[in-house]
């Protein structure tokens, strides 16, 4: 059922032709339902503000360096649907948690899934997992967007309750690629003119006409929210809000950036039909088990 469905109008339209105008958002960063978790009050307080928090040492070195081994040896069996490359690299692997048991570990550990679950105030699934990787000297980056847009319009997301964790796997330097983000921008929903083609989600961000916000929108987010970097060493997350505005610039260093991508959706806020009219995506891609995560 959708919005639609009940007669409700969506809050959140996209996808539509015009010059769309940037929308409030109606819903709370940090859902204060009493959900106990590991997060002390100072940094959920960061988090429900700027739309995002660093969570230092999340990983041991030697936790780290067994999931590196895991991601190559997923990388070296390529399966073609969950696959995306980028001049003949593997650039993402979607669908990790279901791929490999220790990922699937992973998701269920309490220093991750406890910290999901106390930001969004219920039970969780994972609506997506993915590996990502920005080779030396030619990766390129994700440009500016919001990921609820395109999880509300492609994959009937309802509303943005939901919280990514970005797991590093390298060192992220102010110098290969680390994400880029405008703290406080989560609080504004920024619709996105241009349809989507079938099957976009093969190919990475570097497209820069579909689901991707105008300059003139980026440049107002910018001059109110400005600009700051995810940096830390390898084992480190960032936990940030689906519609937190963030991309990533090219990696032209010798240093590689890799990261295990978790996104947990509130099992309250599961998925309708797509809000932009499309089919829905495959399921590696946007998950519709919503089947609370348990140790």
């Amino acid at each position: 059922m959708t919005l639609t469905d009940t007669g409700t109008a969506d809050p959140y339209p996209t996808r539509a032709s015009g010059d769309p105008e940037l929308l409030e958002r109606i819903e709370p960063t940090v859902w204060t339902t009493g959900t106990a978790g590991p997060i002390d009050p100072a940094t959920l307080a960061a988090h429900d503000s700027r739309g995002y928090s660093v969570h230092h040492d999340l990983l041991s070195p030697p936790e780290v360096e067994a999931f590196r081994h895991e991601l190559d040896r997923l990388a070296a069996d390529p399966a073609h649907d969950v696959f995306v490359t980028e001049d003949g690299k593997v650039r993402t692997i979607f669908g990790i948690h279901r791929a490999s048991a220790l990922v699937a570990e992973l998701v269920r550990d309490p220093r991750v899934l406890d910290r999901a679950r106390q930001i969004l105030g219920s039970e969780v699934y994972v609506h997506q997992s993915r590996a990502t990787y920005l080779s030396a000297f030619e990766g390129r980056g994700h440009y500016w967007h919001s990921d609820f847009e395109t999880w509300h319009a492609e994959d009937g997301m309802p509303v943005p309750r939901a919280v990514s964790m970005s797991i590093a796997l390298t060192d992220h330097h102010p110098f290969n690629g680390g994400l880029m983000m405008m703290p406080g921008s989560h609080r504004t929903f920024v619709p996105c003119a241009v349809r989507t083609p079938l099957e976009h989600y093969r190919s990475p961000l570097i497209d820069h006409e579909i689901g991707v916000p105008s300059a003139a929108h980026l440049t107002s987010l910018a001059s109110a929210y400005w600009i700051e970097q995810f940096t830390a060493p390898a084992g480190s997350a960032l936990m940030f809000d689906a519609n937190l505005m963030h991309g990533s610039g090219n990696n032209i260093t010798p240093f590689p950036r890799s990261h295990i991508f978790l996104v947990f959706n509130s099992v309250e806020n599961a998925l309708a039909e797509p809000f932009g009219g499309t089919a829905p995506r495959p399921v590696h891609v946007a998950d519709r088990d919503f089947t609370p995560l348990t140790r």
